[in-house]
């Protein structure tokens, strides 16, 4: 059955969170073996307004949202999976993080593999190819972090709930009943991972560079900068054209590097994962009464394990 939105969702810490059309859930394992899930309402000015229309500048605006919900989302898994008592699921201190977040990945990222090059051009000389170069250098870096960083024990676990989370959509998405026997059947990887969004960013980025040329390296740092939500915006056209056309045999071609790339990102969950992020679909489906009343009596039971709250 062809669903009529694309729900989406990011692993967290001993939980998941599932994004929809207009509401929000996270579904986290408490150290006492039950589920807490909490749920909130979207902005309506990003999901609900022309914004979220409009070709190009909607990537850019729902992916900076996107970044607030998401670390506000660990935050407050990680207050639930340690036990305390009041999480705070507002405030400031999420946006600060996704700030000082965002401007480590830009330097990192975008700006470190332009002066490992431009410190190269002085031997080698400035050419339309130091651009490719520095392309490939940052894709390469990124791919060796994502690797590097898999091998943490911790890290690992939150892999393991990104799993769950694709299962959890795969299931939605070919109407298999959201219980764990049935969503461990589904795929663990999914063409709308944001795994495959940055490595987009990160080859789109080597194309807009290139057109550039080669100018003073303090253009070139600033181009690198400025041009991020341009190259996000159409990243963000490429993945959603992707996912419409996804049985296109050239589609198929152009999304596989990404697919397999989720090898890094994603773990096989087991069945406490799976039974998390079917809590947290399962929740977001009923408020959106998105839930078909003939399968309600396969989701999970959201009484006695699962705790909700509301905001």
């Amino acid at each position: 059955m062809s669903k009529p939105f694309n729900y989406g969702g990011q692993a967290v810490i001993e939980g998941v969170m599932m994004r929809g059309q207009k509401r929000m859930t996270i579904a986290v394992r408490r150290p006492d073996g039950g589920i807490e899930v909490h749920s909130e309402p979207l902005n309506p000015r990003i999901y609900s307004s022309r914004i979220n229309k409009m070709p190009f500048v909607r990537g850019v605006t729902m992916l900076w949202d996107a970044l607030g919900l998401g670390m506000r989302a660990l935050m407050f898994s990680a207050d639930v999976a340690m036990g305390e008592e009041e999480v705070d699921f507002q405030g400031p201190v999420a946006w600060g993080t996704v700030a000082v977040s965002l401007l480590i990945a830009v330097g990192v990222f975008f700006v470190l593999p332009l002066l490992v090059i431009g410190w190269a051009e002085q031997y080698l000389g400035a050419t339309i190819w130091s651009n490719v170069v520095e392309g490939v250098f940052r894709l390469a870096l990124f791919v060796g972090y994502v690797w590097a960083i898999g091998f943490m024990p911790d890290i690992r676990r939150v892999f393991g709930y990104h799993g769950a989370e694709h299962k959890a959509i795969n299931a939605y998405e070919n109407d298999v009943p959201l219980v764990p026997e049935q969503i461990c059947t589904q795929s663990i990887t999914h063409p709308r991972c944001g795994t495959a969004f940055l490595l987009i960013v990160m080859v789109i980025s080597i194309f807009v560079f290139v057109l550039l040329g080669t100018p003073s390296i303090w253009l070139r740092i600033i181009s690198r900068i400025v041009l991020i939500p341009v190259i996000a915006g159409l990243a963000y056209e490429f993945l959603k054209f992707s996912a419409a056309h996804d049985r296109n045999p050239l589609i198929k071609l152009l999304v596989a590097p990404g697919l397999a790339l989720q090898d890094l990102t994603t773990r096989e969950p087991d069945n406490d994962m799976l039974e998390v992020s079917a809590a947290a679909l399962t929740r977001l489906l009923e408020e959106e009464n998105m839930l078909p009343q003939p399968a309600a009596s396969h989701a999970v039971s959201l009484d006695p394990l699962v705790a909700a709250t509301d905001s």
